[in-house]
């Protein structure tokens, strides 16, 4: 992936995964250290509210679509709720007007695990709202020589394993 070819191979993608399940790490054992002062209905509140209003409506409507297009606003809304600049915003403000507290690391813990635990990124407007597997990418990875043919059956990281990506042979 670079400036100008703004896709991930799988490899990229499981190494961008990697760095935000880090990040999972890190939240988590400050998290843990701090147990005790942690305002957990605060944490649960925080937690559920960037779902609330930037998944569960997409997820609604492309159920309700039976998987056909829905408007572009649900997409708007997931991306900039799972946006780190909205969610900084939202501690700044917080920090600002009731004060730090532990809770708060609660928002980053929700960012990294969406990105690390479960691949989830920024929602490609021409894409579908759900993860559907798409021919186009498929015929990509081909054309790159990328084996996609694997345990996985074709599908994810561990398919192309074996084999180094060709830009990053010889490297």
């Amino acid at each position: 992936m670079d400036q100008l070819n703004p896709y991930e191979t799988p490899n990229t993608f499981k190494a961008h995964r990697a760095e935000y399940l880090f990040g999972v790490v890190v939240v988590t054992g400050l998290m843990v250290w701090n147990i005790s002062e942690i305002r957990w209905w605060v944490a649960i509140g925080l937690f559920f509210y960037i779902d609330l209003i930037g998944y569960l409506p997409g997820a609604i409507a492309f159920k309700k679509a039976n998987g056909g297009p829905i408007a572009k606003g649900y997409y708007v809304l997931y991306n900039v709720m799972h946006s780190f600049i909205t969610q900084g915003t939202v501690i700044l403000v917080w920090c600002l007007t009731i004060g730090p507290e532990w809770a708060l690391l609660i928002i980053p813990f929700h960012l990294f695990g969406d990105r690390g635990l479960f691949g989830n990124f920024m929602k490609p407007l021409a894409l579908p709202f759900e993860p559907v597997a798409q021919p186009a990418y498929q015929k990509m990875l081909d054309e790159l020589g990328i084996d996609q043919k694997g345990p996985e059956g074709g599908h994810g990281p561990a398919a192309e394993a074996e084999k180094p990506e060709p830009a990053l042979a010889g490297r």
